[in-house]
């Protein structure tokens, strides 16, 4: 039986027809190696960008179902260019886009969750040797409504691809040669790792490591699909392999860091110390689609029975949190005031082997303290220590770190300088 490979190209590597040209012989060669293929592409370059900007022209606040529409429009170019350029050195091919498909998601606009795929047509044309194109980024819902999966959306249309067909591999493209254990525009002789879990790239995608989506290896991790990061532009290189952590030989506790400095840091002042005030808050956030990521509840005041809790969001999110959060202060009680930090960025080290190796914690903080960086916050899970601090620090922290841990290599990586399209 003929095996599945699923590759998915991002936006710089289809952003002329030069590329798209490049994208088809690759495919072509993974075709001529005796396997099936289906291909999941990002708009052109910079499309979606335009399409924003064209968007905000028009409207300060256009809707989520329009905009949806229009972003959609994007990934349909990409298709059908690059089926014919398969199509001109003598494959056959064809594009789809989600609805013809039936790529089904949720009910929600800009950041919705494939909820099924459907797979008939698919199957057809493979067994009829046809190289499939499919949008990604995209998806429909049971009422034939267009939505998009938000940041990072085509690689998780990859993924999910992938685990629906039982595809044998998820090949993610990109302008990159792999998953390094940091920027390689910050640290020059960061190391590409040949291997990493499911689980140190969850980490290190949530921690602000730009390679891969962290809802694409959710999926992966989900449906066991191991994944490969490869370059475009160097098909010599096999990338780096992500798959399950028992599969994994781990040698140093700490495997890569990250920072992120698309975060801010909101304190809501005296909240009222009383069972449940903190559940409607977080509650009142998830219905607004709003992701929070480090959590910290102060000790409670015994004269104002009050404490304050601070969180960190996603910048894109923040007048969205403080729009909710004033609306909520008659129903809890909030009398305080809501501070708003955007100046900050969240520094981790991840790694599988940090779960029995002791000090690991004490090291990065020690390491932080002696190049006078100050930890604003500070988050922990069994594989990642995440510290808040200033976005100046940032880069110097990464430095420092990476060094401390022993991470780099001898040899400069060679990096292009995007980072991955939608």
């Amino acid at each position: 039986m003929r095996k599945i490979i699923v590759q998915k190209f991002g936006g710089t590597s289809v952003a002329d027809t030069d590329k798209i040209k490049n994208v088809a012989r690759t495919v072509i060669k993974e075709k001529e190696n005796g396997n099936d293929v289906v291909v999941v592409v990002s708009a052109m370059g910079h499309t979606t960008d335009y399409l924003v900007k064209m968007a905000k022209d028009l409207s300060p606040n256009p809707s989520g179902r329009e905009m949806d529409m229009l972003l959609s429009t994007g990934e349909g170019v990409s298709i059908a260019l690059l089926a014919m350029a398969i199509q001109a050195q003598g494959y056959s091919a064809v594009s789809f886009n989600a609805m013809q498909i039936g790529i089904m998601t949720e009910n929600v606009h800009s950041k919705a969750r494939i909820v099924d795929i459907k797979t008939e047509k698919l199957r057809k044309n493979l067994n009829e040797g046809k190289i499939i194109v499919v949008a990604g980024f995209q998806g429909v819902t049971e009422d034939g409504e267009i939505t998009t999966l938000g940041r990072g959306g085509s690689d998780t249309s990859a993924v999910a691809l992938a685990a629906a067909l039982n595809a044998e591999r998820c090949d993610i493209y990109t302008d990159v040669e792999g998953v390094y254990t940091t920027d390689p525009r910050v640290v020059p002789n960061a190391s590409r790792l040949d291997k990493v879990s499911y689980e140190e790239m969850l980490e290190l995608a949530h921690a602000g490591a730009n390679v891969l989506h962290p809802r694409s290896v959710e999926t992966a991790k989900q449906f066991g699909v191991p994944m490969r990061v490869r370059s475009s532009f160097k098909l010599d290189n096999l990338g780096t392999l992500i798959l399950g952590v028992e599969k994994m030989e781990i040698y140093k506790p700490v495997t890569g860091v990250a920072a992120d400095s698309s975060q801010a840091r909101i304190v809501v002042c005296d909240v009222p110390d009383k069972p449940g005030v903190a559940a409607k808050l977080f509650t009142k956030l998830a219905s607004e689609n709003i992701s929070v990521d480090m959590i910290i509840q102060s000790y409670a005041r015994k004269v104002s029975n009050t404490n304050d809790i601070a969180f960190t969001i996603d910048m894109a999110d923040l007048s969205k949190t403080v729009s909710a959060l004033e609306n909520l202060k008659s129903e809890i009680g909030l009398t305080g005031d809501i501070q708003i930090n955007d100046n900050i960025a969240k520094v981790s080290i991840v790694g599988a082997g940090m779960i029995d190796r002791p000090g690991v914690a004490s090291t990065m903080f020690e390491t932080l303290g002696q190049q006078g960086i100050n930890i604003r916050m500070i988050s922990t899970s069994e594989i990642k220590i995440s510290c808040l601090v200033d976005k100046d620090d940032a880069q110097k922290a990464v430095k420092a770190l990476h060094e401390v841990f022993e991470l780099s290599c001898d040899e400069t990586a060679d990096v292009k300088g995007d980072l991955p399209d939608v």
